[in-house]
């Protein structure tokens, strides 16, 4: 079988196609150039443009292509194991040979050079189609193996210890020449891929020493792959330059909750021990003679010794305790929760876990990815205040604005590959970004409408005798001015939901309800609530406070021990779970999971539904377990309205939401005429959508004569009056 033999069979199916595409594809079946790719697949796809409706005919070709190659076909499954590239010995400059492109597409037929000067009778369009589709084949496998590949990663980095890594990016050589050594970052074109997908491309990365930096951008852009790059350094940041990233929660064990925090700086640990294992060699050793030897064993131990406590006093390393101790409180664990083994914590726990070890450890390069999604607004406040005077450089990735502006010095902006550097806070960021949006489409807007007004001049003009030597005065003009780049639309997102129809009061209210999971261990007593179509109430609280709880009695899922709870016989109430994604079926899709709870509409208007929550395009088929934390927030409040609730119960709906998302959310919610309760830490959002503010504590519920700003106030004076 040769390539002759294949180019006859094509001929003779459909006579008239140009000889150019008939050798290409008599060279690309029998190539092994193609042995990792479907080559008859590939060669059906390009046939299609030649078949038109002739499907029978393109069939029977397939079936005789297939037969012809089947012996060459079973070798290469036989030979995919085989290595495939090999290194050269030297160096080949390909570009100074002067080889046909085409020469090795056949047996020794030049297509180039039969085919010069011959027009082409090639359907570009569809060849351009074509190509497409066989790159996007290309990428999807490439997306799958990546895919595979990442798990494959994630599985290796699961078997390694926080030891092991702590040590492997932060080795204890190399902080030890940090004396006089810049701390400033700057690397001034970093390329970040995540597999096929360009991350970042030619981007300037520059950190400076002592700074914090907010790190923001839409939800997919890649913010948390850039700092997984930097945290494993993937990207070429100075080895003396200790850098630690708060990504994942604490591996629970028997270990005490301050021990793990003392143990998260491994050098110290590191150091403690060999301190006291050089302690028990010396005490071992004063037990023996003056013999030489021993003599000069115990001055090597003491020298190194002495090397030991130089080292843990420049880490202030007896502070420790007393520090880890200030960290856990406050972040919201009390003296008795400090004792506590690990493994009895929750998840949302063990978070808060992680970030008091990566403060405690002190990095020079800290890197934070949402940290206020796991803790309340008490603790928040905390950290706000305390990450204001932190030593080192901060990177944090953060959706929430109040967060932004109380802890960042600048804001980098990651969008179209690039990251983009402003001075300030997040409100200086939007204001200064806003008004070079401005100023970039006025100028663009200005250069289209005299880029109009010329051409229009020079198509007036151009073939008139009297005017044609300035029409192509003109036409220079044109020429060289700067080509402008469109401004990039500022993106927005708007959510929708229903109207909801009137009923008469009383809708929902608790009257000296008191609650507890046992009689003798009250979480809530005689607390009153009532709430109506107008109600704007937010509820913030320390964690375990009993705010879900208060929203588990209005929603009827817990019972009160006394007292009552009285709802309106019409009354519908929407419940945003802060566990929300555990309410959806991972296995499923958007459209099927809206279809399984409200049945009896197409599938056209079940994604028509999701549109109005930004789940558009394809997202709606795919699998829920597929899609990102603020896909799937969509997805659930896409649900709540479809319920066509009377009042929503929202426990913590920000976590996942980026800032457009946020923002739409804060907008429908301003304007929709149900009541709305909310549990939330995001102070903006609190502002933006509540009335009133009301306290868990104490066993009760109370509302607070003044705002979110005075209550956080309020909390860190409190906390810093604890001895």
């Amino acid at each position: 079988m040769s390539s002759e033999d294949i180019a006859e069979e094509i001929r003779t199916t459909f006579p008239g196609t140009e000889e150019v595409i008939v050798q290409y594809l008599a060279g690309y079946l029998i190539d092994d150039a193609g042995e990792e790719e479907d080559v008859l697949q590939i060669a059906q796809r390009i046939l299609q443009s030649l078949a038109g409706d002739r499907v029978d005919t393109l069939e029977r070709l397939m079936l005789k292509l297939g037969d012809l190659l089947e012996d060459q076909l079973s070798m290469r499954l036989k030979n995919k194991g085989r290595p495939k590239l090999q290194k050269l010995d030297k160096v080949m400059d390909m570009s100074k040979s002067h080889l046909s492109n085409t020469i090795a597409l056949a047996e020794g037929v030049d297509l180039e050079s039969i085919n010069k000067g011959k027009a082409s009778r090639v359907d570009v369009k569809k060849l351009e189609k074509q190509e497409a589709k066989l790159k996007a084949k290309i990428e999807k496998r490439s997306r799958r193996d990546l895919y595979e590949g990442s798990k494959l990663l994630d599985a290796h980095r699961k078997q390694q210890t926080y030891e092991e890594i702590f040590m492997k990016i932060n080795p204890l050589e190399a902080s030890a020449g940090t004396k006089n050594k810049s701390k400033d970052i700057h690397l001034p074109s970093i390329d970040v891929n995540f597999g096929s997908n360009r991350i970042l491309s030619g981007a300037t990365l520059t950190l400076a020493h002592g700074r914090r930096y907010g790190l923001i951008g839409r939800n997919g852009v890649g913010k948390s792959t850039l700092l997984r790059h930097i945290a494993m350094r993937e990207v070429p940041i100075p080895a003396h330059i200790t850098i630690l990233f708060v990504e994942q929660e604490v591996v629970g064990d028997e270990t005490t909750a301050i021990d793990s925090v003392l143990k998260a700086d491994v050098w110290r640990d590191h150091l403690m021990k060999e301190q006291a294992s050089l302690d028990a060699k010396l005490t071992e050793l004063d037990l023996e003679g003056d013999d030489k030897r021993f003599e000069d064993a115990r001055e090597e131990l003491s020298s190194r010794l002495a090397e030991v406590h130089t080292r843990l006093s420049e880490m202030d390393a007896a502070s420790g305790p007393a520090r880890a101790a200030s960290l856990l409180a406050g972040l919201g664990f009390d003296e008795t929760d400090q004792q506590r083994p690990t493994k009895s914590f929750s998840g949302g726990w063990r978070m808060r876990l992680a970030l008091a070890r990566a403060l405690f450890v002190k990095p020079a390069l800290l890197l934070l990815d949402e940290p206020s999604n796991h803790i309340d607004l008490n603790a928040l406040a905390w950290l706000e205040d305390y990450l204001q005077t932190w030593p080192g450089t901060l990177l944090v990735v953060s959706h929430d604005r109040a967060f932004l502006d109380a802890v960042a010095t600048d804001i980098v902006h990651q969008h179209s590959g690039r990251l983009d550097y402003y001075k300030g806070n997040f409100t200086q960021f939007y204001s200064t970004k806003s008004e070079r949006d401005r100023n970039m489409r006025k100028e663009y807007e200005t250069q289209m409408e005299y880029r109009r007004h010329l051409q229009a001049f020079i198509d007036r003009w151009r073939y008139n005798a009297n005017r044609a030597a300035q029409a192509q005065m003109k036409i220079k003009i044109l020429e060289k001015l700067p080509d402008l780049e469109p401004p990039e639309l500022e993106e927005t997102e708007q959510f929708k939901f229903p109207e909801t129809d009137k009923i008469s009061p009383p809708l929902l209210q608790m009257s000296e309800v008191t609650f507890g999971y046992t009689p003798d261990k009250i979480i809530l007593k005689d607390v009153y609530f009532d709430i109506g179509l107008d109600s704007r109430i937010a509820m913030v609280g320390a964690n375990g406070a009993g705010k879900s709880t208060v929203i588990k009695l209005l929603t009827g899922e817990l019972n009160p021990l006394s007292g009552h709870v009285t709802r309106n016989g019409r009354l519908r109430v929407g419940y945003f779970a802060q566990h929300h994604v555990d309410t959806l079926t991972a296995t499923m899709s958007p459209v099927q999971f809206l279809a399984s709870k409200f049945p009896g509409k197409s599938e056209q208007e079940y994604r028509s539904h999701l549109g109005n929550f930004q789940i558009s395009g394809m997202t709606g088929l795919q699998q829920i377990s597929t899609l990102s934390g603020g896909q799937k927030s969509r997805v659930a409040f896409s649900v709540l309205s479809l319920q066509k609730p009377h009042i929503l119960l929202l426990d913590e709906p920000t976590n996942h939401l980026d800032i457009e998302g946020l923002d739409a959310l804060m907008s429908v919610l301003q304007k929709w005429n149900g009541g709305v309760i909310i549990i939330s830490h995001d102070e903006r959002f609190i502002t933006s959508v509540a009335k009133e503010l009301w306290v868990c504590g104490d066993g009760t519920v109370t509302r607070f004569k003044g705002d979110v700003q005075s209550y956080k106030s309020l909390i860190v004076s409190n906390i810093k009056m604890k001895p």
